[in-house]
């Protein structure tokens, strides 16, 4: 997600310094013009230093492990865009507090072909003055994005995006093994579902990964929306909201985990309901 988003801010005409982990995949965009640095640190010549991380750990040892936040000027901005939960964003928060930066929590919905075509949208939570500033910035990456209130809201409301995903996920999955198992051709299920009312972008753009799962580009895999659903249930215990059909879709990507599905697609779990037959041996 993080290399298209960055090419797109580069596109836009802002200045970019870029620095990853593996360091080899910097190297396209240092061809279109980036400038590479060698360690996160060296982000702090940015006045906005912008994150795109695989969890709250990899953020904080990025943010403030690293002593970026501590070598950024005061009144810099950090787009946070992660998925990493309110609690991990109020602790990085503080820090970006203690040394006069504000950081905004700004993760977005979509996949990295959506990343690729500017069409994200971002979720926003903090000081409305600092989100002002980066207006610009955000709109080279997305096609739109809104400020949903105090640090954490954006966060927050990524959490609940992508809960109603993972169930969406299961459900298209269920939906499309019970029309199998009476005779009707997925792809043709596939058709209705996509003629009818339930018909969406979701319903769109996940196709290739239920019915051509083996030449599919992975958009969003289990392991990625397994960790997304534990830190949903995680807020949804700590507010006190009862989330069913969250832990149903949880217990059918932990079994997807466990038959060796974690770097797969989400809809890999129709894997797991098509290749169930408890329910025809109980019966």
């Amino acid at each position: 997600m993080g290399f298209p988003m960055a090419r797109n801010v580069l596109r836009a005409g802002f200045p970019l310094i870029v620095w990853n982990r593996t360091t080899e995949r910097a190297t396209p965009l240092a061809a279109e013009g980036a400038q590479p640095v060698p360690d996160p640190a060296s982000l702090a010549a940015a006045d906005v230093v912008i994150t795109m991380l695989t969890d709250g750990r990899a953020a904080r040892a990025v943010l403030v492990d690293s002593g970026l936040l501590e070598q950024m000027r005061p009144g810099s901005v950090v787009l946070e865009m992660s998925t990493i939960g309110p609690a991990a964003v109020a602790d990085i928060a503080a820090e970006a507090t203690r040394h006069d930066v504000y950081l905004l929590d700004a993760p977005v919905s979509g996949s990295v072909s959506v990343a690729e075509a500017a069409q994200l949208f971002a979720m926003v939570g903090g000081d409305r003055g600092a989100y002002k500033r980066v207006e610009r910035v955000l709109d080279a990456m997305t096609k739109g994005h809104m400020l949903l209130g105090p640090s954490g809201a954006g966060a927050a409301m990524k959490l609940a995006v992508n809960a109603m995903i993972a169930v969406t996920n299961e459900s298209l999955a269920e939906t499309l093994v019970l029309a199998e198992r009476f005779g009707i051709e997925r792809g043709r299920a596939y058709d209705v579902l996509s003629a009818g009312v339930l018909a969406s972008p979701f319903i769109a753009y996940k196709r290739g990964a239920f019915l051509m799962p083996e030449t599919e580009k992975v958009a969003f895999t289990t392991n990625l929306m397994r960790k997304d659903l534990s830190l949903a249930e995680d807020l949804a215990c700590e507010l006190g909201v009862r989330l069913p059909t969250v832990a149903a879709a949880a217990n059918v990507l932990d079994e997807a985990q466990r038959g060796g599905l974690g770097e797969a697609d989400m809809a890999s779990v129709i894997t797991v309901l098509s290749n169930h037959d408890d329910l025809t041996e109980e019966r």
